[in-house]
C-alpha cells in the first residue's frame, strides 16, 4: 500500500470506536494491513493455512480490544505486536503438541521451507529460507523484520519490549549465522 492511501491512525482508530462506522473502518484496517501482517506471519510459521488462521486471531483480537488501544504507537506497530504474539504463542503450542525440542523445531521448519508449494523463488531463495530456519525464533523475527519488511530497529522494539541495542545485536548475530550457513553449504 503506498503512503498516501493510508488514513491517519487516530482517524482510523475513531472510526473504529464509533458503531456507525465501525465496520467500514475495519474493513479499510483489513485491506490496509492484511498483506504486510501476513508476510510477518507466513515468514514465523512457514505454513499458508496456519499464517491465515494466525491472522484471522490477530484481527479478531485487534477487533476485541480496539477500546484498549492507547495510541502511545502506531496502529501498525500495535497490530504486529499482536501478529508476533500470536505467532509465538503458536509456535509454542505446537512444540508442546508435538513434544519438538530445539533441534527438531529446526529440521522440521526446513522441511515445512522445502514442502512448501506455494512459495515461488530461486535455489538461493531457498538457501536463504533454510539459513532462516536455523536461527533461534527471536532472533529469526527480528531478521524477518528488519531484512523482509525492512522495519526500523524502533519500531522492533515497541513491538517485542526489547531495547534498540539488543536488537541490532541479535540482527548482526543473525546475518553472522546466515553468513555462516552459506559458507558451510558450499
Amino acid at each position: 500500500m503506498e503512503k498516501d492511501l493510508k488514513p491517519d491512525d487516530s482517524t482510523l482508530v475513531a472510526r473504529l470506536r464509533d458503531p456507525s462506522t465501525c465496520r467500514a473502518a475495519f474493513n479499510d484496517l483489513i485491506r490496509l494491513y492484511s498483506e504486510p501482517l501476513y508476510r510477518l506471519i507466513r515468514r514465523t510459521v512457514q505454513l499458508h493455512d496456519d499464517a491465515d488462521d494466525i491472522l484471522q486471531n490477530t484481527f479478531l483480537k485487534a477487533w476485541q480490544n480496539i477500546e484498549n488501544f492507547r495510541g502511545d504507537a502506531k496502529l501498525s506497530t500495535w497490530l504486529y505486536k499482536i501478529a508476533v504474539n500470536e505467532s509465538i504463542s503458536y509456535l509454542e503450542r505446537e512444540k508442546k503438541r508435538r513434544g519438538i525440542s530445539l533441534d527438531d523445531d529446526e529440521s522440521q521448519l526446513i522441511a515445512l521451507i522445502q514442502a512448501d508449494t506455494n512459495i515461488d523463488g530461486d535455489e538461493l531463495a531457498l538457501k536463504l529460507r533454510n539459513a532462516i530456519a536455523t536461527l533461534p525464533e527471536k532472533q529469526r523475527l527480528v531478521f524477518n523484520m528488519r531484512y523482509y519488511d525492512d522495519m526500523k530497529y524502533e519500531q522492533m522494539s515497541e513491538i517485542m519490549g526489547t531495547s534498540v541495542g539488543a536488537l541490532k545485536a541479535s540482527y548482526h548475530l543473525a546475518v553472522k549465522k546466515i553468513e555462516q550457513f552459506f559458507a558451510d553449504s558450499d
